[in-house]
């Protein structure tokens, strides 16, 4: 596996880095409170995972007419994104909990998702959170179902219409995870990435095997077995589910980092970024809507994403409370905090940088 060296190109880099760890381990010190989650995140966790399995045992236990069940779906589709956001994802950074194995047990969660803990670990926590926004190491912009996300890949003559049919693609993110899983771990196996996290590549394509025949065992046994449904409606409300949470988490992941100002930079012939890992993060990554409550709460503090990407080992409920920290301590130093103020704003971006990745000019 190759690997990218992030080397500051001056003092000022340097001291930035050091001077912003300093300033936010001051603040939970100061006020004496832990990084990790606590009540409050423990509770959101309980409602999320209520909202998603709720809905199911009233799908699958109480008959009812097509259309309740549809919007029952939807309901667990918004619980499914819910909890891939607020609880699987603080989990498996290891930021819900200060305990070990109460962090597992939550990253657990990605298993009644239909996908797989490992494999999300390799992808997301080493490979998108070490190499953001780079081309060739991060696969959250390689180009997916047709969606070119990156300037330096290849462009087709139909992604001029990407910003037309990207969201309806968006959709199909969860449902595609359900298949694309195995052939990613044997990537990830063949590559050497599994040998060198020290994990047993047969082992885990066992685990996977066996979590994705349980999942389906699961969601379409306890349906066949006591729906009042058809078997073709019980498939359309599965994938009424995945839809729904499939675009919800595709669209906040997106105006993360594929939005006007959130660069794409590309290492030297040696292999080297001409930045300190910190002010990479700063330069690849966005944060949207600060003050909308709800979003802050649902989406598990993934509209701070510049802050989740600087400290992604401290549970998003401080969020809000570390972002000033971290916009003062970027303008003491001269750099850019990238940031939409509002969803409809960053939706707006993310829309722009499409339509200029798809090639069509304004």
């Amino acid at each position: 596996m190759k690997t990218i060296k992030f080397i500051a190109k001056d003092q000022r880099e340097k001291d930035f880095s050091d001077t912003l760890k300093k300033r936010v381990n001051e603040y939970f010190k100061d006020n004496n409170i832990s990084q990790k989650g606590n009540f409050w995140m423990y509770l959101k966790a309980f409602i999320l995972l209520s909202i998603y399995i709720a809905s199911f045992c009233v799908i699958v236990f109480i008959p009812m007419k097509a259309f309740y069940a549809v919007l029952l779906a939807i309901l667990m589709g918004i619980g499914e994104a819910g909890i891939g956001m607020s609880v699987m994802h603080d989990a498996a950074h290891g930021a819900f909990s200060k305990s070990k194995w109460v962090n597992s047990l939550f990253a657990s969660t990605m298993f009644i998702l239909g996908s797989n803990v490992f494999n999300w670990k390799i992808q997301h926590n080493l490979l998108h959170h070490t190499y953001t926004n780079i081309y060739g190491f991060d696969q959250d912009i390689e180009t997916k179902a047709g969606i070119r996300l990156c300037e330096y890949a290849p462009l087709k003559p139909y992604q001029r219409f990407q910003f037309l049919y990207a969201f309806l693609l968006y959709g199909m993110m969860t449902i595609s995870k359900l298949f694309s899983d195995i052939g990613q771990l044997i990537e990830f196996n063949k590559s050497g990435i599994t040998q060198k996290m020290n994990y047993n590549g047969k082992l885990q394509i066992l685990i996977l095997i066996t979590t994705k025949i349980l999942y389906f065992s699961f969601i379409f046994g306890l349906a066949f077995l006591f729906c009042t449904f058809s078997w073709w409606q019980i498939i359309i409300g599965f994938m009424v589910m995945h839809l729904t949470a499939g675009i919800i988490m595709s669209v906040v992941f997106q105006m993360a980092h594929v939005v006007e100002g959130a660069e794409q930079p590309l290492p030297d012939e040696r292999g080297v970024i001409h930045h300190e890992w910190f002010v990479h993060q700063l330069r690849t990554t966005a944060d949207f809507a600060p003050n909308n409550m709800f979003l802050n709460w649902y989406i598990g503090g993934l509209n701070f994403q510049v802050v989740h990407h600087l400290f992604s080992n401290v549970c998003h409920i401080h969020y809000k409370r570390i972002a000033p920290i971290v916009q003062k301590t970027a303008h003491d130093f001269g750099f850019v905090y990238n940031i939409k103020p509002t969803f409809r704003s960053a939706l707006k971006s993310h829309i722009f940088r499409l339509i200029e990745l798809g090639g069509m000019k304004f």
